[in-house]
């Protein structure tokens, strides 16, 4: 079995106006490595995504969607179809913790959101995580891989096989608090051993799968031991041009650092 390429993305929310997201883009392109091992998303806001693609042209820098409407066309004000974003993102967010706890979007939402991502030849990165409350009561395993099985029930094994699995921890996000590498660890192997009961071994051998939640360099070192873990998504660290770098320098085990 090939070895998983590691992943590091950059989601930076609704933050940023579109000069500003293109300065950021100018800073990374200048301080990110040339030789890392990792790959390197980068999501921005629907309104950057045209001008990040202009300038993310011949770097290794990718972009991603934060989110996408669970219909590819038709009258839903507001939203944003998934054949406005081929040839701009090859990575689209699906269940997001905020898209599920402040929009109200539930396994089924996510579901068809992630069929529609797959079958328009992008990969979906479902994102899935326990509560604060959940967690306290001792549901944190039971909440994830429900949210997981639901999520992923249009999809095929060869099509999970592509796809991303983020595990977030919504108690972990923008609050500091971080899971320890250790109990994301565990969690990432529950979500393995899932994945090779619902769609076997190749599949669960080949499905990435990512840490999300108040992510630091510091931190990004730490997460790099964890074996079922194969990248990070990175939140409010992301809009810190030093910070992601060091994020993604730390988390990648063959870089080679620019000097001078």
């Amino acid at each position: 079995m090939a070895k998983r390429k590691k992943i590091v993305m950059g989601n930076w929310k609704m933050n940023l106006t579109v000069p500003e997201s293109t300065v950021l883009l100018e800073k990374l392109k200048k301080e990110m490595p040339g030789n890392v091992s990792s790959e390197v998303v980068l999501l921005p806001t629907f309104v950057d995504i045209y001008r990040a693609a202009e300038e993310a042209k011949g770097t290794k820098l990718l972009l991603g969607a934060q989110n996408v409407a669970e219909e590819e066309k038709g009258a839903y004000t507001g939203e944003v179809s998934i054949l406005a974003l081929k040839g701009f993102v090859k990575y689209v967010l699906v269940g997001h913790s905020e898209r599920r706890n402040i929009f109200g979007e539930n396994d089924k939402v996510v579901a068809k959101k992630a069929e529609i991502v797959v079958r328009h030849d992008m990969v979906p990165v479902i994102c899935i995580g326990e509560t604060l409350h959940e967690r306290e009561d001792g549901l944190s395993k039971v909440v994830t891989l429900s949210q997981l099985e639901a999520s992923c029930k249009h999809l095929t094994g060869e099509e999970i096989a592509e796809s991303v699995i983020a595990y977030e921890p919504v108690w972990a996000i923008g609050t500091g608090q971080v899971c320890d590498e250790k109990e994301a660890e565990k969690m990432a192997a529950d979500i393995r051993g899932l994945i090779h009961s619902l769609y076997g071994e190749k599949a669960a051998e080949k499905v990435r799968i990512l840490y999300g939640g108040s992510v630091t360099g510091k931190s990004a070192k730490e997460m790099k031991a964890a074996k079922n873990i194969d990248g990070l998504l990175v939140g409010g660290a992301s809009l810190d041009h030093k910070e992601f770098t060091a994020i993604v320098k730390n988390y990648s085990s063959e870089i080679s650092v620019k000097k001078g």
